[in-house]
């Protein structure tokens, strides 16, 4: 069910790398995207797919991942994404590149419930430098901006959902166990 799927959509940080993404399974994320909503119809989003060790190997070199645990390597060593997909914005379509942030982030979560859904998980990671990325993907920046990266694979971590209770503080945490933990704020605190 759906409510089920969202729920288990978190952000990954740690995967089994013997479990590669299936290229269907990509190719399925792709098509959700393009079958999603999009701002006046404009469709202005491309999808640049990651694929192999050394492909995804030289893309998490570009990335940066849990900013509330800096003092953690995510993903921890031997535990990287075997997929990524890029989402671009084809300035070509729609010069302005946060004019359709909208769409990024619909067709992200189509994406990771897609990935989920065939047994996988994700992380939407926004913390990389656009122009370095570009370059290593051999991408025409001043056409095709990379806008998101969602870095897939097999989840070999569980990740715990709490009640944040009013006054406490939303970021996730890391307990001694190293398990992961993620507050989210309850029913009842945000119907107005």
């Amino acid at each position: 069910m759906l409510q089920d799927l969202i729920t288990a959509n978190r952000s990954y940080r740690s995967f089994d790398m013997s479990t590669p993404v299936p290229h269907d399974v990509l190719i399925a994320a792709v098509e959700a995207a393009r079958l999603s909503a999009s701002s006046i119809n404009l469709q202005p989003l491309c999808f640049r797919l990651i694929e192999g060790k050394e492909a995804c190997a030289n893309l998490l070199a570009l990335t940066g991942w849990a900013r509330n645990l800096p003092d953690l390597k995510l993903p921890p060593e031997g535990h990287a994404p075997t997929a990524y997909i890029v989402i671009c914005q084809d300035l070509t379509i729609a010069p302005n590149p946060t004019r359709f942030n909208r769409d990024v982030g619909i067709v992200a979560q189509s994406m990771m419930l897609t990935a989920v859904e065939a047994g996988f998980g994700g992380c939407m990671i926004g913390n990389f430098f656009p122009d370095a990325v570009a370059d290593l993907l051999s991408l025409d920046i001043a056409r095709y901006l990379p806008q998101l990266i969602l870095a897939l694979g097999k989840p070999d971590e569980i990740i715990y959902l709490t009640d944040l209770l009013p006054g406490e503080k939303s970021a996730y945490y890391r307990d001694e166990q190293n398990r992961h933990f993620v507050p989210k704020r309850r029913l009842e605190d945000l119907i107005i």
